[in-house]
């Protein structure tokens, strides 16, 4: 199981960074990631990249 860690502060760039609390939260949503903190998320599999490149837009 891998796990990422979310930057502490949005960008609000366009496209947003792969590492966004904001890009994260969204896949988490979805259900392609596990929230363990407040920060940290973890995957078995990783998120398509079609989901991925939707979440950033």
């Amino acid at each position: 199981m891998a796990s990422v860690k979310a930057k502490k502060k949005c960008c609000r760039d366009q496209p947003r960074c792969k590492v966004c609390p904001v890009v994260l939260k969204r896949l988490a949503d979805a259900g392609l990631l596990e929230r363990e903190g407040r920060r940290k998320y973890s995957f078995d599999a990783k998120p398509p990249k079609s989901a991925v490149a939707a979440a950033r837009a």
